[in-house]
């Protein structure tokens, strides 16, 4: 027996032929399926392209809408922390009130990078820009008030008696109560 001829015989019996010489209908004759539309498959590359980029340009606002709103968590998370943390003056809560003055001084400091990968010409950064900078303002806040509540800001006057200057004498000569 031949190597390769055993079972087949002298040619493909299942092979396909794709070519079609029939004097049949084309399918462009056959009637489309109920709720099959061909232009849906006849769209414009142009138009299917813009699709996209609309999208993408509708996913990039919302996922910067998301990064807006992000230290608002942040800001819930480290409230929640500084009142475990009490009142008085320690390591954890001096620790925990120098961690909320920094996350968003430096938050602040990138602002350009956080939304960097969201630039886009047809998306509007300014108000999740603006919503980002006013929740970090308010965290901000948020850890110069513990800063205030554990007595670690001069806001009395007692705070700045070191820098004032010493208390003159007065001579007094007479003989009643000094006015």
């Amino acid at each position: 027996m031949e190597k390769g001829k055993g079972v087949m015989g002298a040619g493909r019996r299942w092979a396909v032929d794709f070519s079609d010489n029939s004097t049949a209908p084309s399918s462009r004759d056959i009637p489309d399926p109920p709720g099959f539309t061909r232009a849906s498959v006849d769209q414009d590359d142009s138009a299917v392209s813009r699709q996209k980029k609309d999208a993408e340009a509708n996913w990039k606002s919302q996922k910067a809408w998301e990064v807006a709103q992000a230290p608002f968590k942040n800001l819930l998370m480290m409230g929640f922390m500084m009142w475990m943390a009490g009142s008085t003056v320690h390591l954890f809560s001096i620790g925990i009130t120098f961690s909320a003055l920094w996350q968003p001084i430096s938050a602040l400091q990138g602002v350009g990078k956080v939304f960097e990968p969201y630039k886009d010409n047809k998306v509007d950064l300014l108000g999740p820009k603006l919503l980002f900078i006013a929740l970090n303002l308010g965290g901000l806040a948020l850890g110069v008030w513990k800063l205030n509540t554990l007595g670690l800001l001069p806001t009395h006057a007692s705070d700045w008696v070191s820098s004032l200057s010493p208390a003159q004498e007065v001579e007094y000569s007479g003989g009643g109560i000094p006015l």
